[in-house]
Order: C-alpha cells, then sequence, then structure tokens
C-alpha cells in the first residue's frame, strides 16, 4: 500500500516541507507539505524533481580501502588507528574533520563532541564557514550571540525589503515566491535589490542598485550617517539597549556623498533615492546572503547592516530587522551544535572556561578544546604543510568548492590518511581517499534540520538503507568507540542524540544563552518520530517562545546591550592591467553545489547544461569574445573555460561564474580554482566574489555536440560539458584537431559496436560533419561537428533519444539537426518544472499570450515552482519589442 512521509527537502536554508510518497511499485514522488510553515506546500524547481535523483547509480555502496572493498569493522578499525597515532606521535591538532552542512543536527553534534570533547582538538570546521560564517561572525559582535532575530513572514509584513548580495529568485526561490506574492497582495510594498548583477530577482524591484562589487560598507555605513544626519534614529532604543552608536556613526561619517557615490559605484541621485526610503519607511527587512558574506570585508558588511537597524530600534517586531538567509539546508543546524572550529556546543563560546566546563561536565569528557581550531582555509594550508596528517571529509567536495582549489587538491592528494564519508563513490574529492565510507542519502537520513528562521525540522527515511551505507553519526560514534572512549558514545538511535543535544542546550542556562530546546530534553523515539516543526528557544517546561528577538533589548552580551560596531570602507580590490576584470563566483537556479544530486535530473540540466561566463557586450567586444564562444578565464591561482553568454545584466568589468561544474561534468571548469585563497580576518570566510581575473576566447579547430543513450566514457577532447538528458546524456565539445578518426571516435566514446554503421555525411568546403548511430528504431549517438560553435537544436535533438526512428526520414532529420516542419522545436528550457521551452514561450506570445499568468494558462510555465516567471516575462518584453519595431 502506498505511504506518504513528511520530511524536509535537503537543499538550501529555506528548509522546506516535503511529502515524499512511495507508491506500491517502490516509485517515490514528492509535493510541498502545505502545513509546514516554511512553504506551505511551495517547492522550488530542484526540490520539484527530487524524486528524480534517487536512483542508485554512482552510489557508494560499501566501504572501501585503498580502492577495495572492505568491510565496517576493518574500514573502522583503521580509522580509528590511524587517527590514535597520529594523535599519539603529533598530538590532538594533528587531525581533523571538514564537515558539512548536508550533514543532520544528529551527525554535526556526535562529530563535534568526538573532536572537542574526545579527541580534544578545535579542528572542526565546515563548508558553512564558506557561505555564513561572516554573518555568524557579525551576530557575536552585535548581539553577543549568533542569534537570526526575525522570521519568513517579516518579509511578508515589511513596508519595505532590501536584499542585498542575494539573488532571492535562483537562491532560495520560495521565500522569493512568497516575497513575491506579498508584493503582489500590497503593491505599495516596495523592495530594493543590491547586486552587481541584474538577477532574475531584479524583476520585482521597485529600485536595483548595481553596486561595485565590496562596496557594502560603503553603502550602509553612508546610510547609518544620513539616518544619523536626518534625525531618524530612535534615540530611546539606542539609549536603553545598545552602546557604541557614536563611534559608529563617527566612522560611517567619513565619506560624504560624492565619495560614497565612487566607494559603491553608485550616483549620488540613486544613494540619495535609498537612504530616503530607507528613513520613510517603518517597517523594513534587510536580508542578505553570500554576496555579503563571501568577502574579505563580510563581517563588517554584516555589521554595516545590523547598525542601521539597531540605530533605528527597527529590530525584533514584526517585519523589521536584519535578516541573514542560510545558505544550506542545515548550516543553522551546525552552528548550534558548535560545528565551527570557532564554537562550541548550544551556541557557547569555546573561549570562555565557563563554557568550556560546562561542556566538560556535561558530556564527562576528559577535556574540551581549550582554543578555536582551525577555519576551512588554513586547516587545508594545515594539511598542505603537514601539520594534519589524518583527515576525515564528510558529505562535501572541497576540491571543487574550496577557494584555491587546485592547491586543495593537492594537500588532500599528499595527505597521509584521508577518509572521505559520501554517498557518490566518485567525487573530485573522494578519488583521493585512503579510505571510502558509505553514508546514507536524503530519503535514507532520520534527524532534524534547521533554517533560516530557526525553524527546526525532521528529515525522515521513506527509502531502505542501499548496501552496506549506515548514517554517519553511527560511523563516528563507532569510531569513537574504537578509540576508546565508548561510555560517550552509547546512541543506539538518532532520537537519544536529539534528546542530548536539547538537554545540553538547557544545562545550567538560565537564559544566558539564546538556543535552548530542553523542552525536548526527555524526547523518546515516538515524540522524536512524530516532532512537527517548531522555532527555537524552547526551554523546559515553558510554552513555545517568540518567535522573535531583541524588540525590548535583552542581548547577550554580559551588559545585555547590542554593540553598533565602528567598521571603515575598506580598500578596493581592484582589477590590473594584468588581471582586468572581477570575477563574481555563485549559483544557477536548477542545481546545487557540486552536482552530485542535481546532475542525476535530466529536466534540471535543461536549463543551463554547461558552464558559462556572464560578459557584458562591450567587454566581449574588447576582448574579442562573441556570443556562445568558448571563454578562457585565469587568474594567478588557477584557469577554466567556460561558455561565453554575452548580455547587459552583467555589469562592465565583471564577470559571473557559477560554482557548481566540477570535474565529473566538465573538462576545466572548477571555477574556485581561480579564487584567491583570501579571507576575512574575523570570520574567516572567503572572499568569493571579487577575485581580478583575464579572459581570452578559446581557439578550438572544431566545436561539437553530441547525444548519447550511453554515458560518453574518455572523452579525448579539448573540452567537454556532460549533462544529464532524457533517455541518455548530451555533450558539448571542442577540438584542438580536424584529422581525427570520427568513427573510431565515436565507437571509442559512445561505446557503439563495431557492426553498427553511421549514417551522416561530411562536407569537406563547410567543415561540417553529422554522425548517427541507430540500432533498430533507436537512436544510440549522434555527432555534430563545425567550425564554430555547432548550430543545432539542441532540445530537440536531445529528445530524438527516446523517440522512434523506423524510417529514413526520421533518421536524416537527426543528422541534419533539426526537426522537420509537422516537428516544432521547444527551445532551450526556460521553464524546468514543465519541461517548456524557448520556442513554445514565444510562439505563445505571438499568438496572444502577452502576460506571465497568460503563458502560465496556456503552457503552464511558470505555474510550479515560480522561479522562472522573471525569465519568461524577459522573453514577453522582448518579443514586444521586437514587434513594435
Amino acid at each position: 500500500m502506498a505511504q506518504e512521509i513528511k520530511t524536509t527537502c535537503p537543499y538550501c536554508g529555506v528548509g522546506c516541507g516535503v511529502i515524499a510518497r512511495v507508491g506500491d511499485d517502490g516509485a517515490v514522488s514528492v509535493k510541498g507539505d502545505p502545513e509546514h510553515p516554511a512553504n506551505f506546500g511551495r517547492l522550488c524547481s530542484k526540490g520539484s524533481a527530487l524524486a528524480e535523483t534517487l536512483d542508485l547509480d554512482g552510489r557508494l555502496l560499501h566501504p572501501e580501502i585503498g580502492g577495495r572493498r572492505a568491510g565496517w569493522s576493518e574500514a573502522l578499525d583503521l580509522v580509528a588507528e590511524r587517527f590514535s597515532r597520529s594523535i599519539a606521535e603529533h598530538g590532538p591538532d594533528s587531525v581533523a574533520f571538514y564537515v558539512s552542512g548536508q550533514l543532520l543536527t544528529e551527525d554535526y553534534y556526535i562529530a563535534n563532541k568526538l573532536m572537542k570533547g574526545f579527541i580534544g582538538s578545535a579542528n572542526i570546521d565546515t563548508n558553512s564557514r564558506l557561505c555564513m560564517s561572516s554573518s555568524v561572525a557579525g551576530h557575536r559582535r552585535a548581539f553577543g550571540s549568533d542569534t537570526v532575530p526575525g522570521a519568513y513572514e517579516d518579509l511578508e509584513l515589511a513596508e519595505l525589503v532590501v536584499l542585498t548580495g542575494s539573488n532571492l529568485a535562483w537562491c532560495h526561490p520560495v521565500l522569493y515566491q512568497r516575497l513575491s506574492a506579498a508584493k503582489a497582495n500590497r503593491p505599495e510594498m516596495k523592495i530594493v535589490v543590491i547586486d552587481p548583477r541584474r538577477t532574475m530577482t531584479a524583476d520585482i524591484a521597485d529600485m536595483h542598485l548595481a553596486i561595485a562589487p565590496d562596496g557594502d560598507v560603503a553603502l550602509f555605513n553612508g546610510l547609518l550617517a544620513h539616518l544619523a544626519a536626518s534625525g531618524a534614529v530612535d534615540r530611546n532604543y539606542i539609549s536603553n539597549h545598545t552602546s557604541g552608536f557614536d563611534e559608529a556613526v563617527a566612522a560611517a561619517s567619513r565619506l560624504d556623498l560624492p565619495a560614497l557615490s565612487t566607494a559603491t559605484g553608485l550616483t549620488v541621485a540613486q544613494l540619495r533615492a535609498f537612504f530616503r526610503l530607507f528613513e520613510t519607511t517603518e517597517k523594513v527587512v534587510t536580508c542578505y546572503s553570500q554576496g555579503v558574506n563571501q568577502s574579505a570585508a563580510g563581517t563588517d558588511k554584516v555589521n554595516a547592516i545590523i547598525n542601521c537597524h539597531l540605530a533605528t530600534g527597527r529590530i525584533g517586531r514584526p517585519g523589521m530587522g536584519p535578516f541573514s538567509l542560510t545558505g544550506q539546508p542545515n548550516a543553522m543546524g551546525g552552528r548550534e551544535v558548535g560545528g565551527l572550529a570557532n564554537m562550541l556546543a548550544a551556541h557557547m563560546d569555546i573561549e570562555k572556561s565557563l563554557h568550556r566546563d560546562q561542556v566538560r561536565r556535561f558530556w564527562g569528557a576528559p577535556s574540551v578544546a581549550s582554543k578555536p581550531g582551525l577555519k576551512a582555509v588554513d586547516m587545508f594550508r594545515a594539511v598542505a604543510d603537514g601539520r594534519i596528517k589524518a583527515l576525515w571529509i564528510m558529505a562535501t567536495n572541497p576540491v571543487v568548492s574550496m577557494p584555491d582549489a587546485d592547491a586543495v587538491e593537492a594537500a588532500i592528494k599528499a595527505c597521509p590518511f584521508v577518509v572521505v564519508s559520501d554517498i557518490v563513490r566518485d567525487t573530485d574529492t573522494a578519488r583521493h581517499a585512503h579510505v571510502l565510507l558509505p553514508s546514507l542519502g536524503w530519503g535514507e537520513k532520520d534527524g532534524t534540520v534547521t533554517n533560516s528562521e530557526r525553524r527546526i525540522s525532521r528529515q525522515r527515511p521513506f527509502l531502505a538503507a542501499p548496501g552496506e551505507a549506515r548514517p554517519d553519526w553511527w560511523q563516528l560514534a563507532e569510531v569513537g568507540r574504537c578509540m576508546g572512549f565508548a561510555a560517550a558514545f552509547t546512541h543506539g538511535s538518532p532520537a537519544e542524540i536529539f534528546a542530548e543535544h536539547a538537554a545540553l542546550s538547557g544545562f545550567e542556562n538560565e537564559g544566558r544563552r539564546d538556543f535552548d530546546i530542553s523542552a525536548h530534553a526527555e524526547i523518546d523515539g515516538p515524540a522524536y518520530d512524530g516532532l512537527r516543526p517548531f522555532q527555537w528557544p524552547q526551554p523546559q517546561g515553558s510554552a513555545p517562545q517568540k518567535k522573535r528577538f531583541f524588540a525590548e533589548g535583552a542581548f547577550y552580551h554580559p551588559d545585555g546591550r547590542a554593540r553598533l560596531v565602528a567598521v571603515e570602507v575598506p580598500q578596493p580590490r581592484s582589477a590590473n592591467d594584468a588581471f582586468p576584470f572581477t570575477l563574481n563566483t555563485g549559483r544557477v537556479r536548477d542545481h546545487w553545489h557540486t552536482m552530485t544530486r542535481t546532475g542525476k535530473s535530466a529536466r534540471l540540466s535543461g536549463h543551463l547544461a554547461e558552464p558559462f561566463v556572464e560578459i557584458h557586450p562591450r567587454d566581449a567586444q574588447g576582448a574579442g569574445i562573441s556570443d556562445a564562444d568558448l571563454v578562457t578565464l585565469e587568474s594567478p591561482h588557477g584557469a577554466a573555460i567556460v561558455r561565453a553568454l554575452v548580455t547587459d545584466r552583467q555589469a562592465e568589468g565583471n564577470f559571473f561564474v557559477p560554482m557548481h561544474w566540477n570535474d565529473q561534468f566538465a573538462s576545466k571548469a572548477r571555477i574556485d580554482a581561480l579564487v584567491a585563497p583570501v579571507t576575512d580576518p574575523v570570520s574567516g570566510q572567503p572572499a568569493s566574489k571579487n577575485m581580478p581575473v583575464r579572459a581570452s576566447r578559446f581557439a578550438a579547430a572544431a566545436y561539437g555536440f553530441a547525444v548519447s543513450a550511453r554515458k560518453p566514457r574518455e572523452l579525448d577532447a579539448a573540452y567537454w560539458a556532460l549533462a544529464r538528458a532524457e533517455g541518455g546524456w548530451r555533450v558539448e565539445l571542442a577540438f584542438a584537431e580536424t584529422d581525427a578518426d570520427w568513427l573510431d571516435w565515436c565507437r571509442k566514446t559512445f561505446a557503439i559496436a563495431a557492426g553498427i554503421e553511421p549514417i551522416g555525411y561530411t562536407d569537406r568546403t563547410s567543415g561540417e560533419l553529422r554522425l548517427a548511430f541507430f540500432e533498430g528504431d533507436r537512436l544510440l549517438a549522434s555527432l555534430f561537428l563545425s567550425p564554430r560553435p555547432v548550430a543545432v537544436a539542441r532540445s530537440w535533438a536531445v529528445s530524438q533519444l527516446d523517440a522512434s526512428h523506423h524510417n529514413l526520414a526520421k533518421r536524416f532529420a537527426v543528422t541534419a539537426g533539426r526537426p522537420g516542419a509537422d516537428t516544432p522545436d521547444p527551445g532551450a528550457t526556460v521553464c524546468s518544472c514543465f519541461s517548456v521551452g524557448v520556442n513554445q514561450i514565444t510562439a505563445a506570445v505571438r499568438d496572444g499570450c502577452h502576460s506571465v499568468e497568460a503563458v502560465g494558462e496556456r503552457l503552464s510555465a511558470g505555474t510550479n515552482c515560480g522561479s522562472c516567471r522573471a525569465e519568461i516575462k524577459g522573453i514577453i518584453n522582448g518579443c514586444l519589442t521586437l514587434a513594435a519595431e
């Protein structure tokens, strides 16, 4: 009998509720949970496609040692022995854990307990360092705690929402949907988007401020100075609940408007308009994300924003406050258990002896790490120089995601002992592991996560554990037992771990710490199974607590006051003659991190199927680059080859490249290999948004496009980018030579049997070559080559993998690379949820559908997750403009 399980999405920090339905035949489908208070039934394109990512293709199913299959006992004994030996010979700081916001809170808790409490080192850091640690540092400086003051509903209650460093439409789509719906209901609501790029989020903005890279401190310092000069500050709130106001305003007042204009790249008129709008609007929420955090001045940016809210008292009340939008599904949960190298569990401070003693006594640990451990960038430097001898990497892929990624790969490769726990066997990082441990994935995991509004939700299993895969917490606890700490790691279930975590949060607290969920300290298995989403705090013996913090002060510094932090405008990290452009890295709509999950979905790969660089038309012209050319990007640290996307959405002098592509999906597209290991001095967060680079056209002798029913192997090409497609795979190609034996190349690459002959042609005059291989009426593979980027109807060509080719006309249409008149080409995918292409939308517009709603009614595009609505609107506007000319 079919069953439905309520769980939580494993992607971004919105923390959407999902209902997974498992049919009688084992087939899984997903839908949004209408009762979950984060999303009320909404899902984005990635969440909607979760069921398409659950196959076991590529899964790591058994422990491996040195590439051979091993048993759990042998593997865990080896891990414990090598870690113990390193500690005995070189001390506890010679070992390290690098963990992930993809872990559940229970996994994070055991990892933190083992490293900080029993190994005795704080060398445990997380990939959340790369996305949210500047927010943590800013919160702690301002509030005395890592507290997010508000709730999602504040975005809907606000009169002004400022989105800075946040492409909400693509990175937190469900929040974008909620905000967009609120603005539709209340058109008087104002939205300001602050971003060097004109992203899809700007579609709903009343004001888009194309700020210069790292201009945020100057902008919000200027705002604070304006608020102070105009009398728009709340003197009672400042006097009763804060300190540092005069010093912060003095620092903020050092630049006049012309100097601010230079520092921000905005006109004086734009600055005045923004300052006036903020000044005259009571209910203001300022949301910030990676564009603020991923900076060498990230913590100062966060505090510059918070300063403006503290100075006006616009914090902790409905529709008001600074709001950090978390990147990963459980970055918040990791912070709650001390997953960062400079934190302790339950939001306690590793620098405070009282907190260390509390944690030590609660855990019954021999000692607790007495100083902060190495943050991510420094951790991998320590791996490189030999200080760290044994490294355990869990649920993350640092060879792709870390700055200076080539150096990180070299460090991991040279490390004496590397353990990788993952669900995927072949990743850029896993290939360097001495021991591989198979972990559970989404649908198999059992535990909790915390979203951006402090809401704790359950991830529940609805699939059996495949092969010998085991929970991450179990792996850690078993190693702890093997290392001689058996009494501290007796946990038999995630419910027991959650109960211990909840008890620690209330241990000797008495309201002195913000994080307290001790109301759940006695939770048992059945209650844990039925746990409903809730926001913390929930102390022992009390009803559910307030949704917001700090409306009446009560901050967590010893004197109960918040700190306005005086911040200085940083010196610009500008481009130079050798590297004249500024690189900004980030995410795209339909992919996630390093694509180990989303790369399995043909639907999600249909929107953007290869790595690209957004270039302004004038920059492209100056560099001799045309749209769809291949481009080599170089920095002093590395190089990448990506496709040119020439667009005036990008500011002049700036490039944007997504961070998702890796060596499994492209030949040379690990963009973080170009990023310098420069970090914020307070948070340790890398500066991934502002890297000087240069660009040149990649000269290829021939360009190619191919589709294949089988996954291509050993792609022998100067450039390639691989993506899942319905019925098989699609590949973009470029070659340094044109005199290859292409028939032999196809047989090797696409595993074509010797007896199968192609149809096709070669035009020596134009340099075009087309080959297609059929078995019966089924297309096995087709290859298109040209001296220029290949002009092929790609979506249609991909669809031929699932089509029947029972006659020669259909087969020769494949080699032509375009459909016949009776088979329209949908064009490049715009709406991933319903696989609607640009040509279909264009046709609907020509047929009278002149609004996003009308297109949705005709084609369904934009009616599910809504992430494509801005793109649809742009297509409509473009068509109507052309028609009017």
